[in-house]
């Protein structure tokens, strides 16, 4: 097949000027257009994307999303002969690079690239080319001026598998921050933090974009947005119809959308407010003390999770009221830990994990922001770990003595006439007997006890 004359390159942006600079400077005859009229100057260009087309026998899109080529292309339509080949390098969705497949035919190339603006400049990319085999061999000289060539079966796989690329882009960048937020934490130098990362699995990363990571950017320009890359993990989120954290992470960034993708990683943790509430939780666990909780809820917040195979709902106070005041004899044993806290403006949600004993517990929980404070507004958990009716007592109950008729099913854990039967034993996670009192003063209501009113549930606190 004989190989373009003309090609026109529609998206002067970053790329799409890297591109078309990139084979003109291999002495391809190149036309190009861009919506907002801003150029280099180093090509010329058209004041229609019509006008352009119309010169070309090869149209690439390298445009920011699906509307823009589908607009881009209407605007175009007349200008288009029935032998001009159109290669999209745009991201966008499979759904959509598939209509656009269908509208086309086989003049059609769905070529996505991976590799940003200095790939493009040295012709290094990685080309995602799906189309049939005359029409990519008719494309295959200019698309190896920009690199390498990799043909994949169809349209929607090209853009599928060019947003799984971004995907781990976007990974890489969030943990990166992840990394830098825990060195700060720890008053770590960012200088011999980064000397460090570049030694390991982020390594190309934090080289390239460094001066990002360092606030001397200066006059460096952004190779890939924050934007941009929050727009592809949209794309992906609602094609798999599967959940994406990085998603969130991305679009949620408080930083300039035009900045560099790098940028998001220099985001700080957190503001100490919201974890307030969260460490005050902690404490009321840490020392027994229900004052803490009441700090850390708001009052109409309940507690809420599976105990004995039924959904339970407990009040604030109610749930206060299942613990005495003093911390649990194990307490230098326990831990707990923040996992992880999304802030979304006025609301946040957090995950804490904590080994109480045989057990461990994940709590999640809503936050609200109510009169310029932060307040835990519900709570549910999840426990997992030892039997919640036999094997609860287990820390503390060897050295206990026994009831009457009792019987020892494991070692260590003593069943009796009413249940499990160490008295005054601990608790899993409160600092000893849920209310304050012993085992055979039973407590009736929302969170019934099993006969043994000390709460083998374990659910009641964490």
């Amino acid at each position: 097949m004989t190989p373009p004359h003309t090609i026109a390159v529609l998206g002067l942006g970053r790329m799409g000027d890297a591109i078309a600079t990139r084979l003109a400077a291999q002495d391809w005859d190149v036309v190009g257009w861009t919506r907002s009229g801003r150029t280099s100057g180093a090509l010329e260009t058209t004041g229609a994307a019509k006008d352009a087309v119309a010169k070309a026998d090869l149209v690439i899109l390298a445009l920011f999303d699906g509307p823009a080529c589908r607009q881009v292309l209407d605007d175009a339509r007349d200008s288009l002969r029935a032998d001009t080949i159109v290669l999209n390098t745009s991201t966008i969705a499979p759904a959509e690079a598939s209509q656009l497949a269908r509208r086309l035919g086989p003049s059609y190339v769905h070529a996505p690239v991976l590799g940003s603006v200095p790939a493009a400049a040295a012709g290094a990319l990685q080309i995602l080319a799906a189309a049939g085999q005359d029409t990519l061999d008719r494309v295959r000289p200019v698309l190896q001026t920009l690199g390498t060539v990799r043909r994949v079966d169809d349209a929607s796989t090209a853009a599928a598998l060019k947003l799984i690329a971004n995907n781990s882009l976007a990974g890489a960048v969030l943990g990166l921050r992840d990394s830098l937020r825990q060195a700060d934490a720890l008053g770590l130098p960012r200088a011999q933090v980064l000397d460090v990362l570049e030694l390991g699995a982020l390594g190309g990363l934090v080289a390239r974009k460094r001066p990002f990571l360092t606030g001397q950017a200066g006059a460096v320009t952004a190779d890939f947005t924050i934007g941009a890359l929050a727009k592809d993990m949209a794309l992906l989120a609602a094609a798999s119809n599967t959940p994406l954290r990085s998603a969130a992470n991305v679009a949620d960034t408080p930083a300039d959308p035009e900045a560099d993708i790098a940028v998001a990683a220099t985001v700080p943790a957190v503001d100490d407010a919201v974890l307030q509430p969260l460490r005050a939780y902690i404490r009321g666990h840490a020392t027994g003390d229900p004052t803490h909780f009441r700090d850390a809820f708001l009052p109409t917040a309940h507690i809420e999770g599976i105990r004995d195979g039924a959904f339970v709902s407990w009040p604030l106070e109610e749930y206060c009221a299942l613990f005495p005041g003093r911390p649990a004899p194990d307490e230098p044993a326990r831990s707990r830990r923040i996992d992880a806290i999304d802030v979304h403006g006025t609301v946040a949600t957090a995950t804490m994990t904590l080994s109480h004993g045989a057990d461990t517990f994940t709590d999640i929980f809503l936050l609200v922001r109510v009169d310029d404070r932060w307040r835990i507004s519900n709570k549910a958990y999840h426990r997992r770990g030892s039997d919640s009716r036999h094997l609860a007592v287990l820390l503390g109950a060897q050295n206990r003595p026994q009831p009457p008729a009792a019987v020892e099913v494991l070692p260590g854990v003593v069943v009796g006439r009413a249940g499990v039967a160490a008295s005054g034993a601990p608790g899993p996670d409160t600092g000893g007997d849920a209310d304050g009192q012993r085992d055979e003063q039973p407590r009736q209501g929302a969170h019934d006890s099993p006969p043994s009113t000390w709460h083998t549930d374990g659910g009641l606190r964490p």
